[in-house]
C-alpha cells in the first residue's frame, strides 16, 4: 500500500476537484445530508479522512470526530478547514493498524477507502475496524460506482479479481491505482460476516453501505 499512499500524497492539492464534477452534484448533496444526519451526536472514528471533505460534514453534527490518515500532505489541508471548536482531532495513522485511542467510538466512517482495500484483505480489515468501535456501533462506508464516461476507465484486473485504473496527475506522472467497484450484493454478503443490519443505498455515482457492529 506504500504506492497508494505516495500517490495520494502527490495528489493532495488536486484531490477535491473530483467533487466539482457537475453530474455528481445531486448525489453529493444527498450524501452530505444523510451523513450529517446518521452521525448526529455520536463520537465518530473516520478512517482515511484525506483532505477533510467528509470530516467537515460529519463534524457539523457529531459530538466528536477522530480523523485518521497516513498522509501528512492531506492532513495539512484537512486541518485548514473550519470545524466546531474542539470537536475534531486529526491523527497520522495506518488504517490497517488502527491505534488504541483509549476509548471506543460510537460510529465509524470511511469515504472512498473500501475500493482501495484488496479483496483478499477485506475480511481482515473489516474485523479490525469493527474491533476498534463500541459494541453495536454504526459503521458506514461510502465509495464510487463505476459510471462509463464519468469514472476513470479500468485498465486491468489481477488474479484475485481486483481492478486497477491508470491515473495522471498535474505534474505529468502516471500511477496505477487499485480501485474496486463492488455491487450491492457483494457488499452486503461481505459485511454480514462482521455485524448485522447491512443496507446499501445506490445513487447514480456512489454507493453508501451501513451496518452495525455486533452488540457483544
Amino acid at each position: 500500500m506504500d504506492k497508494l499512499a505516495s500517490y495520494y500524497a502527490q495528489r493532495a492539492s488536486e484531490y477535491e476537484r473530483i467533487y466539482a464534477k457537475p453530474e455528481r452534484q445531486a448525489d453529493l448533496a444527498a450524501l452530505r445530508a444523510r451523513i450529517g444526519k446518521i452521525f448526529a451526536k455520536k463520537t465518530v472514528l473516520e478512517l482515511a479522512c484525506g483532505t477533510g471533505y467528509w470530516t467537515e460534514v460529519i463534524a457539523g453534527r457529531a459530538q466528536q470526530v477522530t480523523a485518521l490518515d497516513a498522509n501528512d500532505e492531506v492532513l495539512k489541508i484537512a486541518r485548514t478547514k473550519r470545524y466546531p471548536a474542539g470537536r475534531v482531532e486529526f491523527l497520522n495513522g495506518n488504517c490497517y493498524q488502527i491505534p488504541d485511542f483509549g476509548r471506543r467510538h460510537e460510529a465509524l466512517f470511511a469515504g472512498f477507502w473500501w475500493s482501495h482495500v484488496p479483496r483478499q484483505d477485506l475480511d481482515a480489515f473489516l474485523s479490525m475496524a469493527v474491533g476498534a468501535v463500541a459494541p453495536g456501533a454504526l459503521i458506514a462506508f461510502l465509495d464510487n460506482r463505476y459510471v462509463e464516461g464519468s469514472s476513470t476507465p479500468v485498465s486491468r484486473h489481477d488474479a484475485q479479481g481486483n481492478s486497477y485504473q491508470t491515473r495522471k496527475l498535474d505534474d505529468g506522472s502516471t500511477h496505477e491505482v487499485l480501485k474496486n467497484f463492488p455491487d450491492a450484493s457483494e457488499l452486503i454478503q461481505r459485511v454480514s460476516r462482521h455485524g448485522w443490519g447491512a443496507h446499501v443505498d445506490l445513487l447514480p455515482h456512489y454507493w453508501m453501505l451501513t451496518w452495525w457492529a455486533p452488540r457483544n
